[in-house]
């Protein structure tokens, strides 16, 4: 049950907006941060959160993932994208249903807010029973329908119809917690009539489109022989790219592509840990960056990654760009919290609710406990103590919409052991359903 008001004290806040590192209280009434300041009084709330010795930042924003292949963890590793979709990941897919993405769903949500995440944006099948686990789990979400059509003129329809139907069904549920978008996997899965069409359907209906673009380079010789043009220059010519657009990935991207991108005010998710362990290629993040260009965390999903820790994902992002560009100035850990919190939440559109600590924006916190071995002595930097030395297991208490998720590192909305034993059975029941197509 929801606490009316709940008052967090004496916390250190990390705030994207500002980077003052301030230790104050913060007052929370309903589903909105009410008040922040240097002293707040006890008698304001119903429930009081000592944080003392806790840095509390906005809640994290993971804007690209595939929540219910947490059941493919570890199920085909050190392989090419190529040969572990088209040998592994499919063919286990065609197995799946609603049920097996609800279970998938819900133990991504263990993990997601055991580890400080309160929003994503997640594409993949079986949507409306993800939407059900998000609603269980308490987050915020994105979703998107995965659509793939290969050409089929039929498949397309199909395709569509599904995306449509999501977002009649769970567009806005939740308490609002849920938005829909459209989610065309990749310019080399998805038709030309069907991004048109999806570019065309996104302006009618006011939705955003989530969609794969550039991950390996494969991906650029086979749009580049088949287009003429690289995938952005395609996407650019047939009209698709728009401030909505959040595209994932952008490892391969020529100097002209990342004009494309800027001047059409696309979004991108950097998904470093899945790009490195598939061997896909580097980001140039840090070039996007200098030029303005509003680039997110993501993890993809757990079958590619191996979990959902975005804490991690931000310090592998950091060192990355380093070590890559050989600056040790670049995505500084000021830019990486501004990659999970303002510039996810700007990336999904919802920046005027989520993404930094302020008066009137939603109350999606995390708490971060310092009293921990990996975070002693303190950083004199609040933002490179967590980028650097945290990981997902310190973080104490989650927030979402102003309802406590967890706290003292207990889930309040959901049975994790039961979910885990619900899960095994699950990948065992796809694994015996794989051999048996065999």
């Amino acid at each position: 049950m929801m606490n009316n008001t709940i008052l967090i004290k004496n916390a250190f806040i990390l705030n994207p907006n500002n980077f003052e590192n301030k230790k104050q209280s913060l007052l929370i009434k309903d589903d909105f941060i009410a008040e922040i300041s240097d002293d707040i009084e006890d008698s304001k709330a119903d429930k009081i959160i000592d944080a003392e010795g806790k840095i509390l930042l906005p809640g994290l924003v993971n804007t690209h993932t595939h929540l219910s292949m947490t059941l493919f963890r570890g199920l085909a590793d050190d392989l090419s994208l190529d040969s572990w979709l088209n040998d592994h990941i499919w063919p286990m897919e065609a197995n799946l249903n609603g049920e097996y993405c609800y279970i998938g769903a819900l133990l991504a949500a263990v993990e997601l807010i055991k580890s400080g995440t309160t929003t994503l944006s997640d594409m993949y099948f079986y949507m409306e029973d993800v939407a059900r686990a998000i609603d269980d789990a308490g987050l915020r979400a994105v979703l998107s329908y995965g659509m793939i059509d290969f050409g089929d003129a039929e498949r397309r329809q199909a395709e569509i119809e599904q995306n449509l139907t999501l977002f009649k069904n769970c567009n806005g549920m939740a308490d609002g917690r849920i938005k829909v978008f459209f989610g065309p996997h990749s310019p080399y899965t998805a038709s030309e009539e069907l991004l048109i069409k999806v570019r065309e359907l996104a302006d009618e209906y006011n939705m955003g489109i989530h969609i794969h673009v550039s991950e390996t380079q494969k991906e650029i010789d086979d749009v580049s022989a088949e287009k003429g043009l690289r995938p952005f220059e395609y996407l650019e010519k047939i009209g698709f790219l728009g401030p909505d657009v959040l595209a994932a990935h952008c490892v391969w991207l020529s100097d002209e592509e990342i004009e494309i991108i800027k001047k059409h005010d696309v979004k991108v998710s950097h998904n470093p840990c899945s790009n490195m362990k598939l061997a896909s290629g580097v980001s140039p993040v840090s070039k996007m960056i200098d030029k303005g260009i509003c680039v997110s965390i993501g993890t993809d999903g757990a079958s590619s990654n191996n979990n959902l820790d975005l804490i991690e994902e931000l310090k592998t992002a950091s060192l990355l760009q380093k070590v890559s560009t050989l600056d040790p100035k670049v995505l500084s850990s000021d830019e990486a919290i501004e990659m999970a919190t303002i510039k996810g939440a700007e990336a999904l559109g919802l920046d005027s609710e989520i993404g930094s600590v302020e008066v009137g924006k939603k109350a999606d916190l995390i708490l971060i406990d310092t009293n921990s071995a990996n975070m002693v002595p303190d950083s004199s930097s609040l933002s490179s103590n967590v980028i650097y030395s945290a990981n997902g297991s310190n973080v104490d208490t989650t927030i979402c919409n102003g309802k406590i998720l967890m706290e003292n590192k207990k889930l309040t909305t959901l049975d994790e052991q039961e979910i885990y034993a619900k899960a095994k059975q699950a990948i065992k029941e796809l694994k015996e359903l794989k051999e048996e197509a065999i």
